[in-house]
């Protein structure tokens, strides 16, 4: 499929003109990535943003003693980096490739460029820029807030209702990375979820969670409940 034709598929710039996306296509550049490169690094020049074609990225910060926050693994057909385009400025988080990656690469003053013709363009960024704006404040909220177990239910109820209300999810991401999300090591999560099984509110396989108690779920994330 050419490029023109992957554009008019992603959902970013949906309700754009044949016209637009082969302006898009004009200027898009697909790249690609294998697992553990970085697309970019915190304070790198925001040179432009990336919409996934197929693969896994993580977003993070690392603090100055190492320990890596976690704010977003995303999927195809998610972008990323878009901020950079609107404030001209550096990366404020690194970014990696958690599996072989495709991306469409779209430079930051070419696409500006494109926008000052034909404004329509900017609406979807911004709808997703709110977007993500509404999950980075839930994240802070959680981080700030809420206790790990507390995080973790919340994370397993948000994992239940976009996976069509299904009671087994699939963890596609490792403990690690799941720990790094949540903002706590591996031991901690680990020792969470054992206490979660044993009190019946999830079944923990290698690579998924069954849950058993919603309610109860949701009363721990909620600090209604604390896990004995």
């Amino acid at each position: 499929m050419d490029i023109t034709s992957i554009i008019a598929c992603i959902p970013l710039f949906e309700g754009l003109s044949p016209q637009q996306c082969t302006a898009l296509g004009a200027i898009a550049v697909r790249k690609y990535y294998s697992r553990g490169q970085n697309f970019f690094a915190e304070g790198d020049e925001g040179i432009g943003f990336y919409v996934i074609l197929s693969g896994k990225v993580k977003v993070f910060k690392l603090s100055p003693e190492g320990k890596e926050q976690i704010f977003h693994i995303l999927e195809t057909p998610e972008p990323f980096a878009e901020a950079a385009v609107f404030t001209g400025q550096h990366y404020p988080a690194s970014a990696q490739a958690l599996a072989e990656t495709i991306v469409l690469f779209f430079p930051r003053q070419k696409f500006l460029e494109l926008i000052s013709l034909q404004p329509s363009l900017a609406l979807s960024m911004l709808a997703l820029l709110s977007q993500r704006l509404r999950k980075l404040t839930i994240l802070v909220e959680n981080l700030s807030l809420k206790e790990v177990p507390g995080r973790l239910a919340a994370y397993l109820l948000y994992l239940y209702e976009h996976n069509d209300d299904s009671a087994t999810v699939k963890l596609d991401i490792s403990k690690n990375q799941m720990a790094g999300l949540l903002g706590t090591i591996p031991e901690t999560l680990s020792r969470i979820l054992k206490r979660m099984n044993e009190e019946k509110l999830i079944n923990v396989s290698t690579r998924s969670i069954s849950i058993l108690d919603k309610k109860g779920l949701t009363d721990l994330a909620e600090g209604a409940r604390k896990l004995a």
